[in-house]
């Protein structure tokens, strides 16, 4: 196989192995807080919202020690053992207890800043700068057909049901459990990528093709070198890293979790309101994988740069929590199980809440899809600290809005990503603006 057909292959396996992992934890996501609402136990006392707020508050944190990990023990290594936790997280709500929710709840925090770091070296070591924003769309657009499946999963599982019993969670997650297991084992397929040929002088050695390598350090240098090496670059980043991703925490909170929790205490939605969890997260996987597709492995955007691709995300988040305003009631967020009484603007409709799940996972994808390219890009001789940055400032956000869900009605959380996804997409253009502006005086350098 060529260099390239083995790099392909690699973003390809990473996907599917994203896809099948993700397809559990991001169903139990999405279901989580409905599914603890149900829970026929005094003893529980957890909130799905209070977790995610935790996983992404330790996420953030983590993010700088990340690069280290992934320097001592390498990125496959990293997905792996990362991915077993994700598995134990899942597992708990097999037979719940407080204690070990959170405390699951903390270490998944520190698996998931891992993971994700993991995710990007081995995206950026398996990329050039041609093949990124491809290889970015791919990898996108594979580990989104986890929506589809798993919530496919709930649809039908759930569907006409107004209450979940103990059963129905047990055989739902210890299912979903043994998928994530086979999603973590995908990662040893992944191969070692074939050494680029020294620049200058053939008869140099060439750089070490062992995958676990792929934070640039010396090869002589001790793993404690390493690490505190893969440290400091992470906290030295660059400033315009941190703004540019002010905004996409909020947007996977709301989609990930409030959304489908919103869905199921409308009452005016009838007794299938539990299995349009299901069903929305059908949807919002149909956008993405869309998305991905479009704007990533056909890559038809490059000629106009990343900028346009970013603005119809914004307008089609805009578009979609619009509808989202008129169609769900305020207090839908913090509804009790028995679901909420207040009347939206509108007669509550099901297909324009579906049709407003398709447009999230859209918009999310045209945000995404971009944000890695341009990581990539940028970053190309430290991704796994950008990558640790990148997701460093997403994690606060999510952590912050999974906090402020527990109280905050729905039209304030609405606003408040209206307002950050202008901030957001503005900082975005920004950036890009300035990658256009070196590429051109590199070009006149050049002649």
């Amino acid at each position: 196989m060529s260099p390239e057909g083995k790099t392909l292959l690699n973003i390809i396996i990473l996907g599917l192995g994203f896809m099948v992992m993700f397809t559990a934890f991001g169903t139990c996501g999405n279901i989580e807080q409905t599914v603890i609402k149900s829970f026929n136990s005094t003893e529980f006392h957890g909130s799905g919202y209070t977790s995610m707020a935790i996983i992404y508050a330790v996420f953030s944190a983590s993010n700088l020690i990340a690069p280290s990990v992934i320097a001592v023990i390498g990125p496959q290594l990293s997905l792996f053992f990362s991915g077993l936790v994700y598995s134990g997280y899942i597992a708990v709500f097999i037979h719940p207890y407080t204690s070990s929710f959170y405390t699951l709840s903390v270490l998944l925090g520190i698996a998931a800043a891992v993971l994700w770091t993991a995710q990007g070296n081995l995206l950026t070591i398996n990329s050039k700068d041609s093949t990124i924003g491809r290889n970015s769309g791919i990898f996108w657009a594979l580990m989104q057909f986890s929506l589809f499946f798993g919530n496919l999963y709930i649809f039908v599982a759930w569907r006409g049901k107004s209450h979940i019993t103990d059963k129905d969670r047990q055989t739902v997650f210890i299912t979903l459990t043994v998928i994530s297991l086979v999603g973590n084992f995908l990662f040893f397929l992944i191969q070692r990528p074939d050494p680029e040929p020294a620049p200058t002088d053939a008869s140099e050695s060439l750089l070490p093709a062992d995958i676990s390598d792929s934070v640039s350090v010396v090869p002589s240098q001790s793993l404690c070198s390493q690490a505190f090496e893969a440290f400091s670059k992470c906290l030295n980043c660059n400033g315009e890293t941190m703004l540019l991703h002010v905004c996409p925490g909020l947007e996977l909170t709301f989609y990930s979790g409030v959304y489908g929790t919103c869905l199921g205490a409308m009452t005016q939605f009838g007794h299938d309101a539990k299995g349009l969890i299901g069903l929305s997260g059908i949807l919002i996987g149909v956008g993405e994988i869309l998305g991905g597709g479009v704007f990533g492995i056909l890559d038809k955007c490059n000629r106009f740069g990343r900028n346009p691709v970013v603005f119809l995300g914004l307008v089609t988040h805009i578009v979609a929590f619009y509808l989202i305003f008129l169609n769900i009631a305020s207090d839908a967020p913090v509804a009790p199980e028995e679901g909420t009484q207040l009347q939206a603007f509108i007669q509550p409709s099901v297909t324009v809440a579906l049709i407003c799940s398709f447009l999230l996972g859209l918009g999310d994808s045209c945000f995404n899809t971009q944000l890695i390219s341009i990581v990539g890009f940028l970053f190309r001789d430290d991704s796994a600290s950008a990558f640790a940055v990148f997701k460093f400032v997403q994690s606060i956000t999510a952590a912050v809005a999974f906090f402020y869900s527990n109280y905050l009605l729905l039209h304030w959380q609405l606003l408040i990503m209206v307002l950050m996804g202008f901030l957001g997409t503005i900082t975005f253009f920004v950036v890009e603006w300035g990658v256009i502006s070196s590429r051109r005086d590199s070009d006149y350098d050049s002649i």
